[in-house]
C-alpha cells in the first residue's frame, strides 16, 4: 500500500469517528486499522475513546482522543484544526471520514494540508429539516466514497449528484472464524441462556440484536409475537437504551397489554454476540426505516440461523427470500409473525440446509477480508492521485 507516497515512507492514514464504543462503523473502523497495520502502513484513529480503544491499540494502531461528535459549529472548527495540526505533524496521506460530525472537521482539515479525502456513507440519513441535507453533503466530498450497498451507493448519487465513477461499494463484512457455529462452545451458549432466563422446554427463540430505539423495530416484533400461532415463542431483544428509559418502559408496558410480557426478555448488551445468536432458532431485523446494510443480518447467517427481515435498504440484498432468509413488509406486524411461524415450521433439516445455503453466501460475498481488502485498494487508487 505504498504506492505515491515517499520513497521508504510508509502509508498513513487517519480514520475519524465520533467514538469506539459500539456499533457497526466502530468496529468496522477497527478492522480497517488492523487491516492497514498487517499491510504496513501507519494507522490512526481520531475519536471521543470507548470500549473498543484497546482493541484498536492491540491491532497496533494508535488512538488519538478528540471530541470530534460535537456538531457545535464552532467546536467543528476547532477540531479541524488540531486534525490539521496532527496531519502534518504525522505525515497523514488520507483521512477517511466515517461520519458527519467528525467528517466536517476532517473535511476542512484535508483541505488546508493537501491530505487526501475519503468517506464511507453509512446510512440513508434523514433529510428533514432541510438544513440536515446540507450537513450530510460532507459524506459525499470524498474523493472515493465508499458506499456500504448498492441502495446505499444509489442514494449518495441520487441525493448529491455523486459521479458513480466516484463510488465504490464495499459491504459490511463477518469473520466467518468468529461467527462459527461449530467454535461456539457449549458453556458460552449456557451461561447466557441462564442469565437470559430462557425456558428449558425447548420452546422457540426469536432474537432481535440491536440498540432499543424506536426505528429498530422492538414494537413490530412484540405486536408480532401476539400474533403467532407458536403460543410459546420467545422474543429476546439483544441491545442497551443507551439512556432511552421511556421507551423501555413502554416496551415492556406493550407486552403487558398485548398479554406476552412473560415471553419478552430485554436483556441489555451482549459481548458475545456469536453465542447470543446460537441462542436464536430466529434473528429478526425488523427496522421499520431503511437501513444502509444491516450487519446484524450476515452476523446471524454466518451462524447459520434463519432470518426474517424487513424488505428494504441492505437488508434487501443480503436476504434471499425463501433461499437464506424471508423478507416481509417493514412495519407489519402481521407479516413478521407469519414469516416468523413460517421458519419455526421448518423441519430440523430443513432448517440446517436452510443455514447452510446462509452461511454459504456470507463465506462468498461478506467477510472482513474481502471488505478489508477492497478497501485498501481504494486507498491505493487515491495514493496514486496527486495531492493537493
Amino acid at each position: 500500500m505504498d504506492h505515491g507516497t515517499p520513497p521508504g515512507r510508509p502509508p498513513v492514514v487517519l480514520q475519524v469517528v465520533p467514538s469506539l464504543e459500539s456499533g457497526g462503523v466502530e468496529r468496522g473502523t477497527v478492522e480497517i486499522a488492523d487491516a492497514i497495520v498487517r499491510a504496513g502502513g501507519i494507522s490512526l484513529v481520531a475519536s471521543a475513546g470507548g470500549r473498543l480503544v484497546p482493541l484498536l491499540i492491540r491491532a497496533g494502531a494508535r488512538h488519538i482522543d478528540m471530541p470530534l461528535a460535537t456538531r457545535n459549529p464552532w467546536a467543528i472548527w476547532r477540531n479541524a484544526g488540531r486534525l490539521a495540526r496532527l496531519i502534518r505533524a504525522v505525515g497523514v496521506d488520507i483521512v477517511h471520514a466515517r461520519s458527519r460530525a467528525p467528517a466536517w472537521s476532517a473535511w476542512l482539515a484535508a483541505r488546508r494540508t493537501g491530505a487526501h479525502f475519503i468517506t464511507t456513507y453509512h446510512a440513508p440519513y434523514g433529510e428533514k429539516p432541510a438544513i440536515k441535507r446540507r450537513y450530510n453533503a460532507v459524506m459525499a466530498r470524498g474523493e472515493r466514497v465508499i458506499a456500504i450497498s448498492h441502495y446505499v451507493a444509489r442514494l449518495v448519487a441520487a441525493r448529491h449528484g455523486v459521479d458513480p465513477a466516484r463510488i465504490r461499494v464495499i459491504p459490511r463484512g463477518v469473520d466467518p472464524a468468529v461467527f462459527d457455529p461449530a467454535a461456539v462452545k457449549g458453556e458460552r451458549i449456557a451461561r447466557l441462556a441462564l442469565s437470559w432466563r430462557l425456558p428449558d422446554d425447548g420452546s422457540p427463540v426469536i432474537l432481535l440484536p440491536g440498540r432499543l430505539t424506536r426505528w429498530k423495530g422492538q414494537e413490530v416484533l412484540i405486536a408480532a409475537l401476539a400474533r403467532m400461532r407458536h403460543h410459546n415463542a420467545v422474543a429476546v431483544m439483544v441491545g442497551g437504551d443507551q439512556g432511552r428509559r421511556q421507551y423501555t418502559a413502554g416496551l415492556l408496558q406493550l407486552a403487558d397489554s398485548l398479554g406476552v410480557s412473560e415471553r419478552v426478555r430485554l436483556v441489555g448488551h451482549a459481548d458475545d454476540m456469536a453465542a447470543a445468536l446460537m441462542l436464536g432458532d430466529v434473528v429478526v431485523s425488523a427496522s421499520t426505516e431503511p437501513e444502509g446494510f444491516g450487519r446484524v443480518v450476515i452476523e446471524a447467517q454466518a451462524m447459520a440461523r434463519l432470518v426474517v427481515a424487513s424488505d428494504h435498504g441492505g437488508a434487501a440484498e443480503t436476504v434471499e427470500e425463501g433461499v437464506s432468509g424471508w423478507r416481509v413488509p417493514p412495519g407489519d406486524a402481521e407479516a413478521l409473525a407469519a414469516a416468523l411461524d413460517t421458519a419455526l415450521d421448518l423441519s430440523p433439516e430443513q432448517r440446517a440446509q436452510a443455514g447452510a445455503r446462509a452461511r454459504a453466501a456470507v463465506q462468498a460475498r461478506y467477510t472482513v477480508a474481502d471488505m478489508q481488502r477492497a478497501t485498501l485498494a481504494v486507498y491505493r487508487e487515491v495514493l496514486a492521485i496527486p495531492s493537493r
